[in-house]
């Protein structure tokens, strides 16, 4: 229990939290501030560039390519939760955050990690559709499903967020709070609340068994579908570039469950929440980072579609266009001459 705990109707201007970040060392600071903007960065331009991409290109106007835009939006919603209020912190040298902003970064947080969960779920339906019913396959995925399923998904997570606001909001929290994290991890908000959490602690498993208990059996029912309907069926073209499709979400579906796991078996193994701040970086910066090449290194619609846009935006600057015109006359050039 904590010695002074400010009252519930104080808490918001009394209480003040301090994240200790990953690193106390000085001559770290920099280093993590580097490698956390250029991770950041790539994990902006590359869920960017897939969202432009379904956009732009009439080609990917197909349900998979509109549930992956949202999953990058998404993704981009995830990181900007932590990683600006962590490097504001490097640069300002200041750890303090307001028990209105942490609660509020915590609340997003949830929402963010929710619906990437839920959107992997019907990425996973998408999929079981397109391979067991591939002749139905845009009559069931119509339009107004997929905006359905996307609208779901944004409020079945709004729901998990708001419901762990109305917990954390009526915890009493000790005058100057340290959080042993870059963020405002909602689980270290209950380790460190100075109120009884156990009844909060039961509803935030029997939470998390339902948002994402749920959605990973789904996608495990779902393959289980996909792999008996191939093996059941004789081969066929259609269906196994369907399947090809898979790869890449079973690969982010393996990578963000597994990396969120791995987080939770380093934290309840080590006693050090430091080790778990630094464990938990691969799922709140890293996969959301790998994401967009995954999913374009493995997909040559989405290169294709990127290499499009490119094109675009070049020959729309007249200064490049011209040297793309005097390159491609230059190599047309040198072809003739080889030849002759």
């Amino acid at each position: 229990m904590c010695p002074i705990c400010v009252e519930p109707q104080n808490r918001t201007h009394g209480s003040e939290f301090f994240l200790l970040g990953l690193s106390d060392d000085p001559e770290l600071q920099p280093l993590l501030f580097g490698l956390f903007l250029s991770m950041y960065l790539v994990n902006m331009l590359g869920n960017l560039l897939i969202i432009l991409a379904v956009i732009s290109d009439s080609h990917l106007h197909t349900p998979m390519y509109f549930f992956l835009s949202n999953l990058s939006l998404a993704d981009i919603g995830f990181s900007t939760t932590t990683v600006p209020k962590m490097l504001l912190n490097l640069q300002t040298h200041s750890k303090s955050i307001t028990y209105a902003g942490c609660l509020t970064q915590g609340t997003v947080f949830t929402l963010f990690g929710c619906l990437d969960n839920i959107l992997l779920a019907v990425l996973a339906y998408d999929r079981l559709v397109a391979i067991c019913q591939p002749l139905h396959y845009l009559v069931i995925m119509s339009p107004r499903l997929c905006g359905l399923l996307v609208l779901l998904s944004f409020f079945i997570s709004l729901l998990d967020s708001q419901l762990l606001y109305l917990m954390v909001s009526q915890l009493s929290f000790c005058a100057d709070v340290e959080i042993p994290h870059f963020f405002c991890d909602p689980s270290q908000l209950f380790n460190l609340a100075c109120s009884d959490t156990s009844t909060n602690d039961i509803v935030i498993y029997f939470i998390g068994a339902i948002f994402g208990g749920v959605p990973l059996s789904w996608i495990l029912f779902s393959y289980y579908r996909i792999v008996s309907s191939i093996l059941r069926v004789p081969p066929s073209s259609s269906k196994y570039k369907a399947f090809s499709t898979c790869g890449s979400h079973l690969s982010v579906v393996c990578l963000f469950y597994g990396t969120g796991l791995g987080v939770y078996l380093s934290s309840s193994v080590s006693s050090s929440p430091r080790k778990g701040a630094v464990a938990s970086v691969m799922y709140t910066v890293v996969t959301p980072m790998l994401n967009p090449f995954i999913y374009s290194l493995r997909n040559r619609d989405i290169k294709s579609a990127l290499w499009r846009m490119v094109r675009r935006i070049v020959y729309s600057i007249p200064v490049l266009s011209f040297l793309v015109h005097r390159l491609e006359k230059a190599a047309k050039s040198n072809m003739c001459n080889k030849k002759f």
